[in-house]
């Protein structure tokens, strides 16, 4: 990870409940929810955030990348 990412203790606390949910240390959790949240991003706006992406270079690996070549993670929540 480039950075890490601070939460306010609003967020902090919340992320810790729905670990404590879903059985997993935060980490796990925060990276399900974000790639629950970028499955039904790009399943309700195709392709919106490849028009708004400001860093091409990482189009093969990347989540929104819809091309059949592309190595997407597929693992559910």
């Amino acid at each position: 990870m480039a950075y890490t990412p601070e939460l306010d203790l609003k967020g902090s606390a919340t992320l810790r409940r729905l670990a404590w949910y879903m059985e997993k240390p935060m980490t796990k959790t925060l990276q399900a929810i974000i790639e629950g949240y970028a499955k039904h991003v790009e399943k309700s706006m195709p392709g919106a955030v490849c028009m708004a992406c400001k860093d091409k270079s990482k189009c093969a690996d990347c989540a929104f990348n819809s091309s059949p070549q592309s190595s997407r993670n597929t693992k559910q929540m």
